[in-house]
């Protein structure tokens, strides 16, 4: 079952944050050759998404970094949004280990 965390995304400034996956007992899962992949959504059955970069930092340590550049959080509503990440592990299964809620706040300077 995915870990349950709100981000909060300030809109027109760059954004990263560090996710860091465990197994049930705490310890890092060890990500050698897995993938993962993000997207933001106004609802879950919204066709429009915005994805997250979605990069392993850390194989060993089990660590994914999001980010978005500035152009990228321009575009994005204000409000309240949902997103996901998923891992796809180099046998090509799925597993959703993060989930949660996205506050996308507005910004006033638009460089």
């Amino acid at each position: 079952m995915a870990v349950f965390t709100e981000l909060t995304v300030e809109q027109f400034a760059t954004f990263s944050t560090t996710v860091n996956v465990e197994d049930v007992q705490g310890n890092p899962i060890n990500l050698s050759g897995y993938t993962a992949a993000s997207q933001i959504r106004k609802s879950y059955y919204s066709s429009a998404a915005n994805n997250f970069t979605a990069t392993v930092t850390g194989t060993s340590n089990g660590e994914i970094t999001l980010s978005m550049t500035s152009s990228n959080t321009a575009n994005l509503t204000p409000g309240r949004m949902l997103y996901d990440l998923v891992i796809t592990a180099p046998n090509g299964t799925k597993t959703r280990v993060v989930e949660g809620i996205v506050t996308v706040l507005p910004g006033v300077t638009k460089e």
